[in-house]
């Protein structure tokens, strides 16, 4: 929050402190919300947590949601897949979004699905989508800053690496390591000498 000017910043709920009860939920959004500062808080899941996206709503806590794929419940899913990818799988993540929307969200995140699905989503809700690796069919969207810069060694299909500074990372990190076993830093350019007494 300190370093931004304009963004609204939401905060991804923690896995387990929202699941429990709509109570479980208020209480854990209400301490992110005051701590941080933020100006909203993100759960995942559709149709289950509506409820829950409710409770919340009428309590003053602006909530995001979010469908499709749900890493925090990968268990259950059981792999990083994209979803929805044949028709006859889109109308479970269609009632999940109306859901959302209807429970009063300000906003979804799309993740891993189709583009024909993400586009009918869009179109369907009246909330703003944002996707990552939904297409550009929706609203807006979202890339993993790590993601992004070349941080990450592996990257899902949707990713796009706008710089590689993963490398030069290492670099550094490995020369500076390399300085510091053999002495050569801090040397005499980075210490401070004693001052030079003044004659009187």
């Amino acid at each position: 929050m300190r370093g931004s000017k304009r963004a609204l910043v939401v905060v991804d709920m923690p896995f387990g402190s929202y699941e429990a009860s709509k109570e479980q939920a208020f209480m854990s959004a209400a301490r992110v919300l005051k701590e941080t500062g933020c100006g909203a808080i993100k759960v995942e899941g559709g149709r289950r947590l509506a409820d829950t996206i409710h409770f919340l709503t009428q309590r003053g806590v602006p909530v995001m949601g979010h469908v499709g794929l749900t890493p925090q419940s990968i268990n259950t899913i059981g792999s990083f897949r994209a979803q929805g990818r044949e028709e006859k799988d889109w109308a479970p993540i269609e009632d999940d979004a109306r859901a959302v929307a209807d429970a009063g969200a300000f906003s979804i995140v799309i993740e891993a699905v189709a583009e024909p699905l993400a586009r009918r989503i869009t179109q369907q809700v009246p909330i703003p989508t944002i996707g990552i690796g939904a297409s550009s069919a929706c609203d807006g969207q979202i890339l993993v800053l790590e993601d992004m810069l070349g941080l990450s060694p592996r990257v899902p299909k949707f990713v796009k690496r706008y710089g590689d500074i993963g490398p030069g990372i290492e670099a550094a990190v490995a020369g500076y390591a390399k300085d510091v076993r053999s002495r050569a830093f801090p040397g005499a350019d980075h210490v401070y000498a004693m001052k030079k007494p003044v004659n009187s």
